[in-house]
């Protein structure tokens, strides 16, 4: 729980900040002097994620919209959190944490960030930059997007357009996680947008027992993942190879319908649903998994595409502009456009060379897909943002 009291506050600095390493390493000296604030859903392991690299750079203060996960007691002070408890529904919607606004308002006051630090900009990233033109505060916006914020959420409506436009505009800098997002952005009106895949921790070590025909598939079973689709890829699988399996992760509204689904002849007894993992757990399923599905309607660079990549799975995609900047159809994976299907003549050359797809798809997040170095850059570039004075 939040403590609501903050201490007074400490002297400011006056000093510029040292300069930043042009090639910065993780660990590296910096100033952990100036103050900045996450805000977004800390129960989810995407924030505790970007929580765990600032941390060690930072003075690190994380606003969450509902509450914290386990992982934040050992990394963040209990006196830098707020816990706004808030409703959160899957997939957006949640203009009922506007409500929590002078809470985080007055809180983000006493805090007196340097960096104030949204993430998916169409909840969060509102409440920042309601906060700071509502309550004048010092801090810079530095905005996080993370896919369904810029790609879905716009379109719906005029008025969020008009807002995901004001909030892109109010932010000294943005991050994506793909090239094609990236652009949307600065269509919306964005300033300086930084891109990296949100990437992985660290890499996983080579497998050394894949299955050849066994799949895994972890998206949400929402309708926006669009899991009865991986359901149906996987069938056009099985029909080529009888004993492939598939392991279905996650949970959500859907699944009680999948699970009728997979009951039919064509799945019967090939299809496993796990429910939730933890990462060790799923870093098993990867590492067993030659195959890995994810085919959502929507999406930029997804981290379980980069989790899968990472140990040497061979990919099955949608047709969508931010898969196309992992996966070279035929080379490394598959992209299915709608209505197409997974036949022998697709997957039998991707099989026999499984072993050097593996190989080559680490090679690609070993130098393109790990978050610290990604992180590292991103400090350096807000540290040479930062004003000459910080009074």
């Amino acid at each position: 729980m939040a403590r609501r009291n903050l201490p007074p506050p400490r002297p400011r600095p006056v000093a510029a900040p040292s300069p930043f390493q042009s090639a910065p390493t993780v660990g590296a000296s910096r100033d952990k002097r100036w103050r900045h604030v996450l805000i977004g859903d800390a129960e989810s392991p995407h924030l505790l994620k970007w929580a765990r690299a600032l941390a060690p750079e930072v003075e690190l203060w994380v606003a969450s919209s509902r509450g914290f996960a386990p992982g934040f007691d050992g990394l963040v002070p209990s006196w830098r959190r707020l816990a706004l408890g808030a409703e959160v529904a899957h997939g957006g919607g949640n203009v009922g944490v506007l409500r929590h606004l002078p809470e985080l308002a007055r809180w983000l006051r006493q805090v007196d960030a340097d960096w104030i630090h949204p993430h998916y900009l169409t909840s969060h990233g509102a409440l920042a930059w309601a906060a700071k033109l509502g309550w004048r505060l010092r801090g810079r916006l530095v905005g996080s997007a993370w896919g369904s914020d810029i790609l879905v959420t716009p379109r719906r409506s005029a008025a969020l357009r008009w807002l995901t436009r004001r909030i892109l505009r109010a932010c000294t800098l943005t991050t994506s996680d793909s090239e094609h997002m990236a652009a949307e952005m600065r269509a919306l009106g964005a300033r300086e947008v930084r891109v990296f895949p949100f990437g992985l921790e660290r890499m996983p070590p080579p497998s050394a027992g894949k299955e050849p025909w066994r799949c895994f598939a972890n998206r949400g079973l929402e309708p926006i993942y669009r899991p009865e689709r991986v359901l149906e890829a996987f069938a056009a699988i099985a029909t080529v190879q009888p004993e492939a399996h598939l392991v279905v992760a996650n949970d959500g509204s859907l699944r009680a319908a999948l699970v009728s689904r997979a009951q039919r002849p064509d799945l019967a007894g090939k299809v496993e649903f796990v429910g939730r993992l933890d990462a060790a757990a799923q870093d098993r399923q990867y590492a067993r998994a030659t195959w890995y599905l994810s085919l959502p309607e929507s999406d930029s660079v997804a981290v379980s595409v980069l989790e899968a990549m990472g140990h040497g799975c061979i990919p099955i995609l949608s047709d969508l502009p931010a898969n196309h900047e992992l996966v070279r159809p035929g080379e490394n994976g598959l992209i299915l456009a709608d209505g197409q299907w997974p036949t022998s003549g697709r997957l039998q050359p991707l099989a026999e060379r499984a072993g050097e797809i593996a190989r080559a798809n680490r090679g690609w997040v070993q130098a393109h897909g790990l978050f610290a170095p990604a992180v590292a850059g991103l400090l350096d570039r807000l540290g040479q943002l930062m004003p000459a004075s910080r009074s």
